[in-house]
């Protein structure tokens, strides 16, 4: 059983129930953010706007590449803010603005179509990225900045997990039902309902985050400054945090590739849109309650282990979507729901060990926070921006044609052949890559010695 390191000083605390609650309330909004423009985007641009799979990808891409730019950037000035104020609440104010763009993104004007509207989501999805990222990089910090120990650091990512899990959920079932049809009014109208959702998941949020380090004290970083490139050499060195954020960049491209090609997936293999809910309720139903199970398991065997079994779980239920035309729609079920455990457990151990670098960098006398965080967040960032990118790459190859809203198109063989490979063998092999990386990850076995 993995023990608990001293790093810290003084006996470890433990946090209250109620205030995990508040604070992974926040999650909730982040899982809508997360799952809706993932989910849809990609299908909105090229079967309702009209949009070439080509520009349609660019359109997902570059506003990822600014965001992921940025969050670095975000993760030092976060440092700076808590070393003035004594905590990093005044950049997550920003983020609660996110729901604005929310709406936003989804309302294009009933004039553009094409090059005209990917330029319309481009902008707003360059907006809401970094409006995300001012709340995600401070939220995401909080507990590296708790006075707690390396078991109760997976604890509140449970929690996290769980409300975020419930959002990606609500948002990944809901999402496609209110805009079955197809039309620009009901993307519209989706939009709206979920941004006021988010807004009131930011809210409760940032007083989970103001109630959590109150009672379970408040770590700031070290009290000289740090240059932002002097931040990423720092993180850029560390062999354990380099292989893990490695390792998480094939994983996230993995999920989003995963999100962005499902549409098509139910649309194309199955010919039926309408189960594109049914397939999301079954990916992420069973992760909001797979989350304890992964906590226990990290336990006993560690984190790593735990990590690299999700890994594995999830290849091996990629290749399983080959069979879906033709085993039918119940086995497809049976594997959506494995890879939906197998995503709860990516995603819980491979954050709950971002605070285990940051405690194994502080015995180093290295710890920065807010930077190791930017330097995550970034790499998420371009992870959930390069899933979508690659599978419209692997449609454009197959010849892939779009339409705009109330058109149907037959699609060439190759097409059919491009989006079915884009959504099976090729995610088994990205996630491989991603346990190459994981392996050389030795974080557990810091946390041991």
């Amino acid at each position: 059983m993995t023990r608990e390191p001293a790093e810290r000083a003084g006996p470890p605390r433990r946090a209250r129930a109620g205030d995990l609650v508040a604070y992974a309330t926040g999650s909730v909004g982040m899982g809508v953010w997360v799952t809706v423009p993932g989910l849809l985007l990609l299908y909105f641009l090229t079967h309702t706007l009209g949009v070439s799979p080509f520009l349609a990808g660019l359109t997902l891409l570059v506003p990822k590449i600014v965001d992921a730019l940025v969050h670095p950037l975000l993760g030092s000035l976060s440092d700076r803010q808590a070393r003035r104020d004594g905590h990093r609440r005044s950049m997550l104010r920003w983020g609660l603005l996110l729901a604005l763009a929310m709406a936003a993104l989804f309302t294009v004007p009933a004039g553009l179509a094409g090059p005209g509207a990917a330029l319309w989501v481009g902008g707003w999805y360059i907006a809401g990225n970094l409006l995300f990222a001012c709340f995600q990089v401070p939220y995401l910090t909080t507990p590296s900045d708790l006075r707690i120990g390396y078991h109760e650091r997976t604890r509140v990512f449970m929690f996290r997990m769980l409300f975020l899990t419930l959002g990606l959920l609500a948002s990944g079932v809901a999402a496609p039902a209110l805009v079955a049809s197809g039309s620009r009014g009901d993307y519209s109208l989706m939009a709206v309902v979920l941004a006021v959702g988010m807004a009131v998941s930011g809210v409760a949020g940032l007083a989970g985050v103001r109630r959590l380090t109150g009672r379970c004290g408040f770590r700031p970083p070290g009290a000289h400054a740090h240059s932002v490139l002097g931040d990423l050499r720092v993180a850029g060195r560390d062999r354990d945090f380099r292989a893990l954020v490695l390792s998480y960049f094939f994983t996230g491209t993995t999920t989003h590739l995963f999100l962005a090609a499902l549409p098509f997936y139910t649309r194309y293999v199955f010919g039926d849109s309408g189960l594109t809910p049914v397939f999301m309720g079954g990916f992420l139903a069973p992760a909001v309650i797979a989350g304890p199970g992964w906590l226990w398991l990290s336990r006993r065997i560690g984190k790593q282990r735990g990590l690299l079994l999700a890994q594995g779980a999830f290849i091996a239920g990629s290749l399983g979507l080959l069979l879906g035309g033709t085993a039918g729609t119940a086995f497809t079920v049976l594997v959506v729901v494995a890879l939906g455990t197998a995503f709860a457990g990516l995603q819980l151990l491979a954050f709950s060990m971002v605070p285990d670098a940051v405690a194994a960098a502080e015995t180093r006398g290295t710890a920065r926070a807010g930077a190791y965080t930017g330097v995550w967040t970034a790499t998420e960032a371009t992870g959930t921006a390069a899933g979508p990118y690659v599978y419209s790459a692997v449609l454009a190859l197959g010849g892939f044609l779009s339409t705009t809203e109330g058109h149907l198109v037959a699609q060439p063989d190759s097409a059919l052949t491009a989006l079915l490979l884009g959504f099976t063998v090729l995610p088994a092999a990205l996630m491989a890559v991603a346990v190459a990386f994981q392996r050389r990850c030795g974080l557990d076995g810091a946390a041991e010695r």
